[in-house]
C-alpha cells in the first residue's frame, strides 16, 4: 500500500475511494484567496465503471494501489475502444472515455511507446511519453509586417485535427514536438 497526497494526484493514478479502487481521469488544483486549496478529481470506479467527481483538500491522504504497468504502442481505434499492443503482440482494449484527454495525440500505428496500467489484469489507464512528434496539417501564414507583437498562432495537427498554439515560424508540413503533460508546443524539428 502506498499513500497519495491529493495535491499530487495525476491522470492514471489509482487510489481507494469509499473502499473501492478508482482511476484518476483528471485532477485539477483550485487555489482561492483565503481558503485552503482543493483538488477536483474526476475518477472512474474500476469495479463498476461509474465516473464521478470528488473534491479533496490539497493535503488529504488517500490509499494508493500498486499497479502492473507495461510498455505498449497504440495500434488502432475499434469503437468504442482504443487498442494497444505490447512487445509480444498481445492486444489490450481501453474504452475511449477513460483516455479521452489523450485522443488529441494518439494516431493509428504511432511509434511512441505508452505506459499502460493494469488492475487485476485489465488495462485501466494510459500515460503517453512526455514528448511526442506530430505533423502540422494547417496553420495560417504569418502576415508580413505584422508588428502587433504576436509570437504564436494556431496550428492543426494532421490526423487528430487537434488545435494548439505554435510559434509564428511553424509552417504546414513541419514536424513539431509537443509536451503531452501541458499540451504546449515545444519546438519545430528540422
Amino acid at each position: 500500500m502506498s499513500v497519495k497526497i491529493a495535491n499530487n494526484l495525476q491522470s492514471g493514478n489509482v487510489v481507494i475511494l469509499e473502499g473501492e479502487p478508482v482511476v484518476v481521469i483528471k485532477a485539477v488544483i483550485n487555489k482561492s484567496g483565503r481558503n485552503q486549496a482543493v483538488v477536483k478529481v474526476k475518477a472512474k470506479n474500476l469495479l463498476t465503471n461509474r465516473v464521478s467527481e470528488v473534491i479533496f483538500k490539497s493535503d488529504d491522504k488517500l490509499e494508493g494501489v500498486m499497479m502492473e504497468k507495461k510498455d505498449c504502442k497504440y495500434s488502432y481505434f475499434s469503437a468504442p475502444n482504443h487498442v494497444f499492443v505490447d512487445d509480444e503482440f498481445n492486444e489490450y482494449e481501453i474504452d475511449a472515455e477513460t483516455i479521452s484527454d489523450l485522443e488529441k495525440y494518439i494516431v493509428d500505428g504511432m511509434e511512441e511507446v505508452c505506459e499502460v496500467t493494469f488492475y487485476e489484469e485489465r488495462p485501466i489507464s494510459v500515460v503517453l511519453p512526455k514528448i511526442i512528434v506530430r505533423e502540422v496539417e494547417y496553420t495560417e501564414p504569418v502576415v508580413r509586417g505584422d508588428t502587433s507583437g504576436k509570437i504564436s498562432k494556431t496550428a492543426v495537427l494532421k490526423e487528430t485535427k487537434h488545435e494548439l498554439q505554435v510559434s509564428a515560424f511553424v509552417e504546414i508540413g513541419d514536424k513539431i514536438e509537443i509536451d503531452t503533460e501541458t499540451g504546449e508546443f515545444r519546438k519545430r524539428l528540422t
